[in-house]
């Protein structure tokens, strides 16, 4: 009997708090709230990418600072799923999972991808 590959795909539900962006507005008004949405995703997408160097260079004192940056960053505009899947990375380095680890950052990575995409189309933002 030959054996079949199954090929799984990875798909997240994203989460984006549209409460959390009217809040933005009604405090700042649109002009505001834009600059503050547009600087946070920027600081995301940094952020995402430095979270994964950090990852495969082993550094995970620092990935697990740049976890907890990121949650609160993503939390402000209201990214919730990815603020807690940042959050999830700080508890397997604190747990010291690594296995757990590798799968947290990978979907980090997805949430983080689905997010910035989320609020990029919600918005109708331009960086």
């Amino acid at each position: 009997m030959v054996g079949k590959v199954l090929s799984l795909s990875q798909r997240e539900q994203i989460g984006v708090d549209p409460l959390r962006l009217d809040q933005l507005y009604g405090q700042l008004g649109e002009t505001g709230a834009e600059e503050v949405i547009c600087r946070a995703m920027e600081e995301l997408a940094l952020r995402l990418t430095r979270a994964e160097r950090m990852y495969r260079q082993g550094h995970l004192t620092e990935l697990r600072k740049g976890a907890r940056a990121l949650a609160a960053i993503a939390d402000q505009i209201g990214m919730t799923g990815l603020s807690l899947v940042a959050d999830d990375v700080k508890t397997c380095v604190d747990t010291g999972d690594t296995v757990a680890l590798a799968a947290v950052i990978a979907r980090l990575m997805r949430v983080g991808e689905g997010s910035l995409t989320e609020v990029w189309d919600m918005q109708d933002l331009s960086l």
